[in-house]
Parts: C-alpha cells; sequence; structure tokens
C-alpha cells in the first residue's frame, strides 16, 4: 500500500468511475484498475460495487475512505513543512477568468514556477459560471473566478476586485458631460456572457430607463473590446483591461451618472486531500495582487 495507491482509490470513491478517475491522474485505466485489484488483495476486502461503468463503494470502503483522507491529507501537511519545494512534484489544473487572463496571470505562473519546478499548471480560460461547475465537478483544482462557489466542501478566500469604467469609440460622439441612464440606454451594450454579475448588472440599471436597449454580450473578452473600437456600442470594462486602447486613443472614457459594483474575484478549490499544494498556490496569487497593487 503506498500514498499513490491511496489516491487512486479516494479519486475513484469521488468521481464515481475508473475511467474518471484515470483521467485526473494521466494513468491509464488498466494501471489504474491494478492498484485497485493489488490493494483489495492486500486487505483481503472489496472495496468498491461495480455496476456498469459505475462504481459505488462497499461497506469497508466507506471505512477505508475516512482513513484514506486523513494520511493524504497529512502526507501534504508532511511535504509542506519538510520536503524542498523543489521536490513536489504534480499537475495543478487551474482555471481562470479571461479578465485575470489579461492581467496578471502571467505573473503568477512565473512564482509557481519558481518555486515549484516540479509543478506542472494546466490552464483553462473560460467563464467563471463554467469555472465553478468544474471545480464542483472535480474537473479543475483551483479556479480564479468572478463570484464565489456555494457548495459544501469548497473553500472560497477574496482574490481581486476591478472598478468598471464606461468606454466607447470616438466615432460615436458621445458627450463629454456625464449622462443619465435614459440616455445611456439608447446605445447598444456590450457587456459579458448572460448569467455573469456584469450582465446582471447591467441589465438591472437599463432595463428600468428603456426594456428595448440591446445588450450584446459575448464570452470573450477581446471580442467585447473588439466591437467596441469598432462603434457597435459601449461597454464596462475593467480600466486595466483597456488601459492600452484607451492611451492609444481608439477608446474614450465617458461618465455615466449611476454606479455599476466592481468586478469581485475569489480564489475556490476542493477542502479534501492533495489540497495543500493548490492552496499554495492560492497564497501566491494573494500575494501576486498585493504586490500589484503596490506597483500601481
Amino acid at each position: 500500500m503506498n500514498i499513490r495507491t491511496l489516491e487512486t482509490f479516494v479519486w475513484i470513491s469521488r468521481l464515481g468511475s475508473f475511467r474518471a478517475a484515470a483521467k485526473r491522474l494521466y494513468a491509464s485505466q488498466p494501471s489504474i484498475s491494478a492498484r485497485i485489484s493489488g490493494l483489495e488483495d492486500q486487505l483481503g476486502v472489496e472495496l468498491f460495487d461495480r455496476v456498469g461503468r459505475k462504481v459505488t463503494l462497499t461497506a469497508k470502503g466507506r471505512e477505508l475512505l475516512t482513513y484514506a483522507e486523513k494520511i493524504l491529507v497529512l502526507h501534504g501537511e508532511m511535504l509542506q513543512v519538510v520536503a524542498q519545494p523543489a521536490s513536489i512534484h504534480g499537475t495543478i489544473r487551474l482555471g481562470v477568468s479571461e479578465t485575470i487572463a489579461h492581467t496578471w496571470l502571467p505573473k503568477l505562473i512565473e512564482r509557481v514556477s519558481d518555486a515549484y519546478p516540479a509543478i506542472n499548471l494546466e490552464l483553462d480560460v473560460d467563464i467563471s459560471v463554467n469555472l465553478a461547475d468544474k471545480v464542483i465537478n472535480h474537473d479543475i483544482d483551483i479556479a480564479f473566478l468572478m463570484g464565489k462557489i456555494t457548495q459544501p466542501g469548497i473553500i472560497n478566500k477574496d482574490l481581486c476586485r476591478y472598478s468598471l469604467v464606461w468606454v466607447a469609440s470616438p466615432s460615436l460622439a458621445i458627450p463629454d458631460a456625464p449622462i443619465s441612464l435614459a440616455e445611456l440606454a439608447k446605445w447598444p451594450i456590450i457587456t459579458y456572457p448572460r448569467r455573469s454579475e456584469p450582465y446582471n448588472n447591467i441589465r438591472s440599471l437599463v432595463d428600468p430607463m428603456n426594456h428595448s436597449t440591446r445588450i450584446h454580450s459575448s464570452s470573450s473578452l477581446s471580442t467585447i473590446i473588439r466591437m467596441t473600437v469598432d462603434g457597435i456600442g459601449v461597454s464596462a470594462l475593467p480600466r486595466e483591461i483597456v488601459k492600452q486602447a484607451l492611451d492609444t486613443g481608439v477608446l474614450r472614457e465617458f461618465q455615466v451618472s449611476a454606479s455599476i459594483p466592481d468586478l469581485a474575484f475569489s480564489a475556490a478549490y476542493g477542502s479534501g486531500p492533495g489540497s495543500n499544494v493548490v492552496q499554495a498556490v492560492a497564497e501566491l496569487a494573494f500575494t501576486t495582487v498585493e504586490q500589484g497593487r503596490e506597483g500601481c
């Protein structure tokens, strides 16, 4: 019995199939099956009931799971305290919102590489709604996403905030003086995808003024910026994202006589075994954000 075998056992119990565990652990399904078969032979009990492709824990399997999770937590804590960072290896599946990918993500990758040279990062850039589902389903280990994940067993920590500024192409000739919500509602608004917080916030702002306001939504931040530069509509985006476009004059900032909430991001990850290194990556993210503020 070894740590790798116990880790395999825990992931099968979490994901409910040998195939999903093999994908999660970057191993072949036959090798996963061999590990569990060897563990069952060693213990002299069956750990899983196999029904088709789905597996469920037996009574003895449930007993083992309690101890296996404790052992993996202690193993992770031991590595964090005792081992040299260079000896900690593996793959962290990191999901990030595109806003973060466009700002401080490269600096974080550099920090992780310096602190844990044997850790590989597998990046997944997606919208926050999808990232939340992926964390819940164990498809990724940690996500930097908009909002929080209200699910048992998920740790949420405040990460960073971005204030939004209204921007438009100079070709739209929006007045220099602050405009009202009624005036804003005359232009098409280009924003984040449906079900996202920015979309809902903007919709709640303009709907009382004009129910016919056109709101174009996109899951691609680059597309939102491109459509705004092309004069298709106006948008509210983090200043950090549009700084170059503002500096070069392809976009201009304008004022609206109503505030719009900041984009609030959090780090979300599971609290189970093996989360020690994931938590260390989250801590490096907090450091990156803080040092970025100091440099502003």
